[in-house]
């Protein structure tokens, strides 16, 4: 017959089949792992917050309540098994998106031991007091408000690391290997020339960022922001850049240029690849690490 644990994981597997088949739950799919790995929650019991992270970088923390006693909520790393709207109430035969459901208009099933998101979630709520406090059978509740907010950022599979700790949000993220992006701290030399950055460098991934319209500027560029397209156009000697943000391309001159990786919006500033100030401006970069300085030299 085989052990009671073999038997288990195979009723959850069945269980997942009929739940995707039959029900029309949002289940585990490979187009969605890549985005699911971009991102990582942290909730954290001490505080009864929950921290949503997205392409290594803190993007909002939220009130939630958890369990009545320490050990309703469990802790430990369990990823989103399922996203349900207006999830029924079984228990008490009460309607999805019913005022007086429990659970709110929004269901993040979280796979935990041998359940398959049917036990445990993030869910909303019908006591808006109750945020904030240590009330529920063992699932995490938020806001309405905020659960549906975070419903449409997050995918299955998504990590959610649910623990009870004094650190850091971002030191709980990097102590369950989630890089997290961080400032570098280099010099910038144009032409043998220093000069200070408004906003630091940072790194992500093995990237170094750049501000681009400093970086441009620094290099005698002319930079141009146009709200209604949603495009950037730079002027860097007689070269023409034209870049939409967030993304991984740029033209120059008209061409067709990579930058290698994605641009960053960071509070408000748009950063890019350090690497493609040379791709798109002509100008050597240089990096000495003996001085920490990022050398870059005008063509000649």
């Amino acid at each position: 017959m085989g052990s009671l644990a073999a038997r288990r994981r195979l009723a959850a597997a069945l269980l997942a089949s009929f739940l995707a088949l039959f029900l029309g739950w949002t289940l585990p799919a490979s187009a969605s792992r890549d985005a699911a790995a971009d991102a990582l929650i942290v909730v954290n019991k001490s505080t009864n917050e929950l921290a949503y992270f997205k392409d290594g970088e803190l993007v909002r923390v939220f009130p939630v309540a958890t369990g009545k006693t320490e050990d309703l909520t469990p802790e430990g790393t369990f990823p989103i098994a399922n996203k349900i709207k207006n999830r029924p109430y079984y228990k008490e035969k009460i309607p999805g998106g019913d005022p007086a459901n429990p659970l709110g208009k929004r269901w993040l099933g979280l796979h935990v031991g041998d359940t398959v998101g049917t036990t445990y979630a993030i869910h909303g709520n019908n006591n808006e007091k109750s945020i904030g406090k240590y009330v529920s059978a063992g699932c995490i509740r938020m806001h309405n408000e905020d659960i549906e907010w975070l419903y449409d950022e997050l995918e299955v599979g998504t990590k959610v690391v649910v623990t009870s700790s004094k650190l850091t949000f971002e030191e709980l993220a990097v102590e369950h290997r989630y890089e997290v992006l961080a400032p570098f701290n280099a010099a910038i030399a144009v032409n043998g020339a220093s000069f200070p950055l408004e906003k630091p460098l940072v790194l992500y991934q093995g990237v170094t960022y750049i501000p681009l319209r400093q970086g441009f500027e620094l290099l005698g560029g002319i930079v141009h922001w146009d709200a209604e397209t949603g495009l950037v156009t730079s002027t860097v000697g007689e070269r023409a850049i034209v870049h939409r943000p967030g993304t991984a391309e740029a033209t120059l001159d008209g061409e067709a240029a990579a930058l290698g990786a994605p641009s960053r919006n960071r509070d408000g500033t748009v950063m890019i690849p350090l690497r493609a100030m040379a791709t798109l401006t002509g100008w050597t970069v240089h990096w000495e690490p003996a001085d920490r300085t990022i050398y870059m030299e005008r063509p000649l």
